[in-house]
């Protein structure tokens, strides 16, 4: 289970959460809305090897290579 970053939608807030699926719908500690993934940080494959342009949206291309 990754911890993921993410900020919240209606007051901006940035947390952590451990996730099950990448895709749960996660909603703010401090007021309770939606939040979205923030997408920061290096990106690595499953071999460890950084990739060299990954979005971090691992549907939307071929994999690390």
């Amino acid at each position: 289970m990754p911890i993921l970053e993410y900020v919240c939608e209606n007051c901006g807030k940035t947390f952590e959460e451990l996730v099950k699926n990448h895709d749960e719908q996660i909603v703010c500690p401090a007021c309770g809305k939606a939040a979205r993934r923030k997408w920061s940080g290096c990106m690595y494959s499953a071999t460890g090897k950084q990739g060299k342009k990954c979005s971090g949206n691992c549907a939307s291309c071929g994999g690390c290579k």
